[in-house]
């Protein structure tokens, strides 16, 4: 009887340390989905133009989106890191390889020219290169890739770049600096007006929190709405969060 109960007890605390394994698993699983989800609201287009293919076409070949735009187009890098490769391919042209704090890994490929160099650490919405339409590319376009842990020839990290930055279909138009909110692209958008001479990638910039009014932003960062708007090419008081806004 004593044995019994002994094999009972035993069985009772390995039912008990396997469920808390099990639950564990699961919300370490849920943890790392929603960290996933919430790169959605935190990464940015990375260029103005219009989608001119995605992720999956050419009988499963095409491993990211294609942004089609005019030449020399400014290209925003989607979230601050660490530039890991910038040079030349036969393939991607002129390609940019950036590693996030995310554990993801963003390609801009096709571009025109570089302006960021290996090794060199970038902020979201600096401008690391031109749109272009070097390597095999047809027409100007950036062909945006996004991968987790890294970049490998065969491509088995590569995921919908969408899934990250929102959803658009082939043909609409997409907006540097601007945020995909609920699987949806902000509608209020960002061109910046640069200055003559002046470098983009050291502007101050500013992303728009909830609540934030053009007044209020003004009023933080010591400069007029009107030269918000003159700057970022705004032609209302309209702003959305995770807009991306100039404020030099």
């Amino acid at each position: 009887m004593l044995d019994y109960i002994k094999r009972f007890l035993i069985a009772i605390i390995m039912a008990l340390f396997i469920s808390l394994l099990f639950l564990g698993g699961k919300h370490s699983e849920a943890s790392g989905l929603q960290a996933q989800n919430g790169m959605e609201e935190h990464w940015i287009w990375p260029a103005d133009g219009v989608i001119s293919d995605k992720y999956g076409t050419r009988q499963g070949t095409h491993k990211g989106i294609d942004i089609a735009g005019k030449l020399d187009t400014p290209v925003m890098t989607v979230d601050g890191g660490t530039v890991v490769k910038s040079y030349y391919s036969n393939t991607y042209g002129h390609v940019v390889f950036i590693k996030h704090l995310s554990n993801f890994v963003t390609v801009y490929a096709h571009l025109n020219k570089r302006d960021v160099s290996v090794g060199q650490k970038v902020k979201q919405g600096d401008v690391i290169g031109k749109m272009g339409g070097t390597g095999q590319a047809t027409g100007t376009h950036l062909h945006f890739e996004a991968h987790q842990i890294e970049w490998r020839y065969d491509k088995k990290y590569a995921l919908d770049p969408e899934s990250l930055l929102g959803k658009a279909d082939v043909g609409e138009s997409v907006q540097a600096g601007v945020a995909g909110i609920s699987n949806n692209v902000l509608a209020a958008s960002t061109h910046p007006l640069i200055d003559e001479g002046s470098s983009e990638a050291n502007k101050e910039k500013y992303i728009v929190k909830q609540g934030d009014t053009l007044y209020s932003i003004a009023h933080k960062q010591n400069i007029s709405i009107n030269r918000i708007k003159s700057i970022n090419n705004l032609t209302s008081d309209l702003i959305k969060p995770n807009q991306l806004l100039i404020v030099d």
